[in-house]
């Protein structure tokens, strides 16, 4: 699977930044009004809180989720998915490398 990519969206230029920096990422806005996040996850281990319910598509790279609630953490790669239901949150750690994702809110 090839990376997605999206046309016609307006960027935001302000970087999302997370963790001292090993966790960035950039907002896209899409026509129809739904809003994306493109990032990058240096090695290391994090904690994300959720507001909406969201889809994180991993694009290249691969780390391990563990969602809030669970004790067992999920291996992800490039072309995999992971569902956060909204008003939760969510361990992800990256061993090596960087992992990229795209973040889709509902």
């Amino acid at each position: 699977m090839s990376a997605p990519e999206f046309k016609n969206v307006t960027a935001v230029a302000k970087a999302n930044v997370y963790f001292e920096g090993k966790v960035v990422s950039h907002t896209i806005l899409l026509g129809d009004g739904a809003k994306k996040t493109l990032g990058l996850i240096y090695p290391g281990e994090f904690h994300f809180g959720t507001d909406a319910p969201e889809r994180m598509d991993i694009v290249a790279g691969a780390c391990r989720v563990r969602l809030d609630g669970s004790s067992e953490w999920k291996d992800y790669g490039s072309g995999s998915f992971f569902l956060v239901p909204g008003k939760s949150g969510f361990d992800i750690s990256v061993a090596s490398g960087i992992a990229e994702y795209v973040c889709s809110f509902e």
